[in-house]
């Protein structure tokens, strides 16, 4: 089973379709870059909105659970 090389208008087929197909790779390659980096950023904002939400939460919890022996008694003591 032999098999003869390319020539001629077949081999530049061949080469025109594999610069084809690296081009759509590239592209989408980009793409893929992009929206991973969009993603990363997203994925920060959303943490540090999620930090600092905890801590809202953290501080109304003591102030809703203060120690109530801080507190002055009631006025029928």
């Amino acid at each position: 089973m032999s098999h003869t090389p390319a020539s001629g208008p077949e081999l530049e087929d061949r080469i025109a379709e594999l610069e084809s197909r690296i081009a759509f790779q590239e592209l989408a390659l980009s793409e893929l870059s992009d929206a991973l980096a969009e993603t990363r950023m997203e994925t920060a904002r959303a943490s540090e909105q999620l930090v600092r939400a905890l801590g809202d939460l953290k501080q109304l919890r003591g102030l809703l659970y203060a120690d109530p022996g801080a507190e002055p008694p009631p006025p029928h003591y």
